[in-house]
C-alpha cells in the first residue's frame, strides 16, 4: 500500500477516533449517557437509553420510574427487543418467523433509542419526531428503524426518537382479574410512559418538547395515544400525529367474553387454572414458559392475524375508538394519514377458498346473519371472491379507520395513497427507511416527494411547506375539502413518478359508514 494511502487511512482512523471519545455526554438526572458517532451519516446515535424499571416478573404493571445509575452509561449498543410473539398460523402456508436472526429478546425491554443530527447537540430547538413501531402489537422493535434516515430525509432539521414497548401477553393481557389486580393495556403505557419521558428529556438532545409529531407504520399505537384520556392527556405529548397504515382490529371491552377466553387459555396452558389468584400464579411463572404460551397462543390464530390487542380498559382507552374519533376527542392538533391501495392483501390466505359472507363471520364473530349477508352485499361489486375478501380485510381493519381518523381532525388532517405496484401493507416502510431495505423504485422525484412530505408536516404541520426545491407534489389541500387526497404511484413502465390529488371514490366511503355503523359488534 502507498505511503500516502496509509496515512490517508490513519488520519481519518484518528478522526473518528477522535470523534468517539469526544461524542456528547448528556445529564438526565437518574443517569449520564454517552453516545456514539457515525461519520457515515453524520449522526449520534444514543442506544438503548432505559426509560422505566425492567418490567421483570411484573406481568401487567404500569411502567416505573428508573433509580439513579452513577457513572457515565456508553449508549453504543443496541437494546434487546420486546419478547416476540407470532402471526396466526391457523389454515395458513406459512407464517412469519418468530424470532428474527441475530437480535436478542427479553422481558427486561423498556428502552428507547434516539438520533441526533451531527457530532454535537444542535444549539437549535428541533422538531422532534417519536417513531412507534408496528407489528400488531406482537412484534418489532425500536433499532428496527435507523432514525438517521429520518434525520437525512429532513435535511437535518430533526431529532428522532424509536421506541420499545411490552408486546403479546406480556403487554396486552386483558380480563377481570388483570383489571383488579395489575395494569391494562400496560404495553400502551409503556408508550405514555415513554413520551412523558421525551417531554421531561428531549431538551437535552437538541429537541423541542412543544413540537413532537408521534409516527407509526400499522401504526395502531399512534391511534390510541390519539384517542387516550378523552383526547385530554396532561400534560400534551405530542402536537401532530402521523400514521402510515392506521391500524384498527377488534378492540373489546377489558371483560368481554373474547378477552376472558383468551385469559382463560393462558392460565390454562400455565396450570394457574386452579389457583385462587390467577394472576400471582402467572407472575410466578418462568418467563420461558410465559414466551413459549406467547408465541403458541398467536399462532392459532386465524390466518396471519393477531391475538392480543388493546382493550377498553375504563380509564386510559375509555370507550370504543370510534366512538372517540366521531366525538372529536383526540390528542393532537394535526395528522396525517397514508394508507396503501392493497392493505389486507397480506393477511388473507390466498389459496383458500373464498366467500365475502364466511370471511366476515369468521372475522367479527359477533356478527350475526344479516351484518355477514350485509358485506357480502357492500362488496359483490368489486371484483372476484379472493377480491372482495382482501378488501373486506384491508377495508375495515387499516383504510376505514384512517378516515374515521381524519373526521376527527377537521381542516387540520392530509390523506395520502401509497399506490406503487403491488402497494401492498408494509411496502411503503422502505421509502422511509431506505438503509434497512433500498426501495424498487428508484426515481429521485418519488424518493424525495414522498418521504419528505411526512418530515415537512412534521416541521410545519403542512406537507407544502416543502424542504427542498424540486419537489414535484402539487398543492395538497387538508382531506376536507372534497375528500382530496395525495396520489404517490409511478407511470407502468416504471419511467417517471406519478403524483396527483384525486378525490376519494364515494363506494369506498359508503363501504367505510357501513363498518362504523356495526363498530359495537366488531369492537372498534
Amino acid at each position: 500500500m502507498a505511503p500516502l494511502t496509509v496515512a490517508l487511512l490513519l488520519a481519518a482512523s484518528l478522526l473518528n477516533s477522535y470523534a468517539q471519545s469526544n461524542t456528547p455526554i448528556v445529564d438526565l438526572g437518574y443517569a449520564t449517557y454517552q453516545g456514539s458517532f457515525d461519520p457515515t451519516t453524520n449522526v449520534t446515535n444514543f442506544f438503548g437509553l432505559r426509560f422505566a424499571l425492567p418490567p421483570i416478573v411484573l406481568l401487567s404493571v404500569c411502567p416505573k420510574p428508573l433509580a439513579n445509575v452513577s457513572g457515565v452509561q456508553q449508549a453504543d449498543t443496541m437494546p434487546p427487543e420486546c419478547l416476540q410473539g407470532g402471526n396466526g398460523a391457523s389454515n395458513a402456508v406459512s407464517s412469519q418467523t418468530v424470532k428474527r436472526q441475530g437480535r436478542q429478546q427479553s422481558e427486561d425491554c423498556l428502552f428507547l433509542n434516539i438520533h441526533v443530527p451531527g457530532s454535537t447537540i444542535p444549539e437549535e430547538s428541533l422538531t422532534t419526531i417519536v417513531w412507534i413501531h408496528g407489528g400488531g402489537y406482537i412484534i418489532g422493535s425500536a433499532s428496527d428503524f435507523p432514525g438517521s434516515d429520518l434525520i437525512t430525509e429532513s435535511d437535518r432539521q430533526v431529532v428522532v426518537v424509536t421506541i420499545q414497548y411490552r408486546l403479546g401477553l406480556f403487554g396486552f393481557l386483558a380480563g377481570q382479574e388483570v383489571k383488579d389486580n395489575g395494569a391494562l393495556n400496560a404495553g400502551l403505557l409503556d408508550q405514555d410512559f415513554a413520551l412523558r419521558w421525551v417531554q421531561a428529556h428531549i431538551s437535552k438532545f437538541g429537541g423541542d418538547p412543544t413540537r413532537v409529531t408521534i409516527w407509526g407504520e400499522r401504526a395502531g399505537s399512534v391511534l390510541q395515544q390519539v384517542v387516550a384520556n378523552d383526547g385530554q392527556t396532561d400534560p400534551p405529548l405530542f402536537r401532530a400525529a402521523m400514521t402510515s397504515s392506521t391500524f384498527l382490529p377488534s378492540q373489546y371491552q377489558f371483560n368481554d367474553p373474547i378477552p376472558e377466553a383468551l385469559f382463560s387459555q393462558i392460565i390454562a396452558q400455565t396450570n394457574c387454572s386452579l389457583s385462587s389468584d390467577s394472576l400471582a400464579c402467572l407472575r410466578a411463572v418462568d418467563v420461558n414458559t410465559l414466551q413459549n404460551v406467547n408465541v403458541a397462543i398467536n399462532q392459532a390464530g386465524f390466518y396471519e392475524t393477531f391475538i392480543t390487542f388493546p382493550v377498553v380498559d375504563g380509564t386510559f382507552i375509555t370507550q370504543r375508538v370510534t366512538e372517540a374519533l366521531k366525538q372529536g376527542k383526540v390528542n393532537g392538533r394535526a395528522l396525517l394519514a397514508m394508507t396503501n391501495t392493497n392493505e389486507g392483501i397480506i393477511f388473507v390466505n390466498q389459496t383458500a377458498p373464498a366467500n365475502a359472507t364466511v370471511f366476515a363471520g369468521q372475522t367479527f364473530p359477533n356478527f350475526g346473519l344479516e351484518q355477514d349477508e350485509e358485506v357480502a352485499r357492500l362488496y359483490a361489486g368489486v371484483g372476484t371472491p379472493l377480491d372482495q375478501v382482501n378488501r373486506i380485510l384491508g377495508e375495515s381493519i387499516f383504510i376505514c379507520p384512517s378516515y374515521f381518523l381524519l373526521s376527527a381532525f377537521p381542516d387540520k388532517s392530509f390523506k395520502g395513497e401509497f399506490a406503487l405496484p403491488p402497494a401492498l401493507h408494509g411496502m411503503d416502510v422502505a421509502y422511509y427507511f431506505p438503509s434497512n431495505s433500498p426501495p424498487s423504485f428508484q426515481n429521485a422525484d418519488f424518493l424525495k416527494a414522498f418521504s419528505q412530505a411526512f418530515l415537512a408536516f412534521a416541521i410545519s404541520l403542512d406537507p407544502n411547506n416543502k424542504l427542498e426545491f424540486g419537489n414535484i407534489t402539487p398543492q395538497w389541500n387538508t382531506f376536507s375539502m372534497n375528500d382530496t387526497e395525495m396520489l404517490f404511484n409511478r407511470t407502468e413502465d416504471s419511467s417517471a413518478a406519478v403524483i396527483h390529488t384525486f378525490s376519494t371514490d364515494q363506494d369506498l366511503l359508503d363501504r367505510c359508514s357501513f363498518w362504523e355503523g356495526v363498530g359495537e359488534l366488531t369492537g372498534q
